[in-house]
């Protein structure tokens, strides 16, 4: 029937419905959120007295992509410059960021969790005087890996 709760066994969650927590920070909202990936190095290693006419592939350490966030500017909102501002030569606060998909009641559906992250990058997109968009910045994270949450 219209109106009721989807299957969670039959549809996949949509991409529209999501939040970022920051430690210390807050909930923000933000348009757009990219960069969640985790891949491994590839080890490969051949015995001088192996038969075989290949190389042995062993996972190595583990590695993750950095995490675009992109969010319209809003009045007297500076916490991402404030955030970028704390960095010093070596030294930075570095806080866990949990970016949650929601379900239709707005709970958390699916949550990944970085650790360690800090801002890399700001990024003031531009402006138009003919131009007809929001007004956006883009913040770039690193971090120490991905979990899920």
């Amino acid at each position: 029937m219209p109106g009721e709760a989807q299957d969670k066994e039959i549809w996949p969650l949509p991409e529209f419905y999501f939040k970022v927590s920051i430690d210390d920070i807050g909930d923000m909202s933000f348009k757009e959120v990219s960069g969640l990936d985790m891949e491994f190095d590839v080890i490969e290693y051949r015995a001088g007295d192996s038969k075989d006419f290949t190389k042995v592939k062993m996972p190595g350490l583990r590695k993750s992509g950095d995490i675009t966030l992109k969010k319209g500017i809003f009045v007297s909102d500076k916490r991402f410059w404030d955030w970028i501002g704390e960095v010093k030569m070596n030294t930075i606060k570095r806080r866990a960021v949990t970016i949650s998909l929601l379900d239709e009641s707005g709970s958390p559906a699916q949550s990944w969790k970085l650790t360690n992250a800090w801002p890399k990058k700001i990024t003031v997109e531009g402006f138009k005087a003919d131009g007809n968009n929001v007004a956006m910045e883009t913040l770039i994270l690193v971090h120490e890996g991905i979990t899920l949450a």
